[in-house]
């Protein structure tokens, strides 16, 4: 009987170990979970923080230089805040439909970030809101009064 005992109580010590294993397991996991968590903090703020002061990066919107054209075009994309069709930008712009494609693609490959969306299977354009802000601080186009005079 003291032998059964003795094997019960060795049973026992090292179950009591295992669960202590498995105890200093779980905390150091647990550890490493926090030491995550503050390191997607820190990622977190880091985004945070580049998105409010690159806004207007001038690295981010370098645009290069439009012609007539492609500045009457953007100015009825800069002052509308609706998209626009290909039909209603060529009639805001009083030039032919068939040339409005060739120079929305013009002004995206010279740099001019367009949101594209589809309604009823037909195209539409809109400026990126916050290109529409960088522009209206910083003239990244560089729109004046006399080149539409």
């Amino acid at each position: 009987m003291q032998r059964e005992l003795e094997l019960i109580r060795a049973a026992l010590e090292e179950h009591l170990s295992a669960i202590n294993d498995n105890g200093s397991e779980i905390q150091a996991l647990f550890d490493y979970l926090h030491q995550l968590e503050v390191k997607f903090d820190k990622l977190s703020q880091r985004m945070d923080h580049m998105q409010l002061d690159g806004a207007c990066a001038p690295a981010k919107h370098q645009v290069a230089s439009l012609n007539h054209i492609e500045k009457k075009i953007f100015l009825v994309l800069y002052t509308e805040d609706t998209p626009l069709s290909f039909k209603e930008i060529s009639l805001k712009t009083d030039l032919p439909e068939s040339l409005v494609p060739d120079c929305i693609s013009t002004l995206v490959s010279k740099g001019i970030p367009l949101r594209r969306s589809y309604f009823n299977d037909q195209l539409f354009f809109a400026l990126d809101p916050q290109f529409k802000e960088c522009q209206a601080k910083e003239n990244l186009v560089n729109l004046s009064l006399q080149s539409f005079m």
